[in-house]
């Protein structure tokens, strides 16, 4: 899907700068650590930068922090849903306490999400 240039450098920009929460959540997810489901970070789609990304389970992971919360932003999160949702990606989001106060859990939230559907990850020799 096309994305415009400045959104492709913000993504470059992000990638460098994220936080806490979603470090963590890469740091578990890079490498096909999920049953072998690829996710990539800070991916563009269209005008919009997902967090995270799974192709295969066209799956968007979003790490929310406190800001989501105002209502401004959760109308902004509804929009950026919707649009998601007509191309066919799932949103999935997560709070980023529960990032920081329960990795195991949010991990077996994704694995679930991602289902059993994905080819397992190639073995070395």
């Amino acid at each position: 899907m096309y994305s415009p240039q400045i959104t492709i450098a913000r993504a470059r920009e992000l990638r460098r700068t994220m936080t806490l929460p979603e470090v963590i959540l890469w740091q578990a997810l890079r490498g096909r650590k999920l049953g072998g489901a690829r996710f990539r970070r800070q991916h563009p789609v269209g005008p919009y930068i997902l967090d995270f990304y799974c192709e295969d389970a066209r799956l968007a992971v979003e790490v929310d922090g406190q800001g989501h919360e105002h209502p401004d932003q959760m109308r902004h999160d509804a929009r950026r849903t919707a649009w998601l949702m007509l191309r066919g990606i799932i949103v999935h989001r997560i709070a980023a306490r529960e990032v920081l106060g329960n990795l195991d859990g949010v991990l077996a939230g994704l694995k679930a999400r991602v289902g059993g559907g994905l080819a397992p990850p190639p073995q070395g020799p």
